[in-house]
């Protein structure tokens, strides 16, 4: 059973490769696959945990609004990346705007991004977009804590 935890910063290089974490490499394999994620960051999964996801999106009615958009935007927005012997995949363009890295030939910018470990998925974060999160969330723990809690996750 797959468990990704833990926070890793890392940088695209000018040939906008990415460097994947070496405590996620082995789990993840040769190819990964990554698509738009929520909150403005990129899911990373492995090929058979994609398929889990894939088949519970293509379960979804046809017929709600709401599912068909989900599912365009998780499914077209996938890509299936290959890992080089370094340990590195290529980040796509459309990715990386979408996720707020700014042009790759702006050398004062920061092309540092940073890998969550969530369980069965990576996320992959701009890193300022990241910090900023993080510092919202902590902020909301105790609360966070209280509403899982009364669900009886906590």
């Amino acid at each position: 059973l797959l468990m990704f935890i833990g926070e890793f910063t890392h940088t695209l290089d000018e040939k906008k490769r990415l460097s994947l974490p070496s405590k996620f490499r082995k789990d993840l394999g040769k190819k990964v696959i990554i698509t738009y994620g929520l909150d403005s960051c990129l899911f990373m999964f492995t090929p058979s945990e994609w398929e889990n996801i894939a088949a519970k999106l293509g379960g979804l009615s046809m017929g709600n609004p709401d599912s068909r958009a989900f599912n365009r935007i998780m499914l077209a927005g996938a890509v299936e990346v290959e890992v080089d012997t370094a340990g590195r995949i290529l980040m796509p363009d459309f990715l990386k705007d979408y996720i707020g890295l700014p042009a790759t030939g702006d050398k004062k910018a920061s092309q540092k991004l940073v890998f969550t470990g969530v369980h069965t998925r990576v996320e992959i974060w701009e890193e300022s977009r990241w910090k900023t999160y993080k510092e919202k969330i902590l902020k909301q723990a105790d609360e966070l804590a209280s509403k899982l809690g009364e669900i009886g996750v906590i």
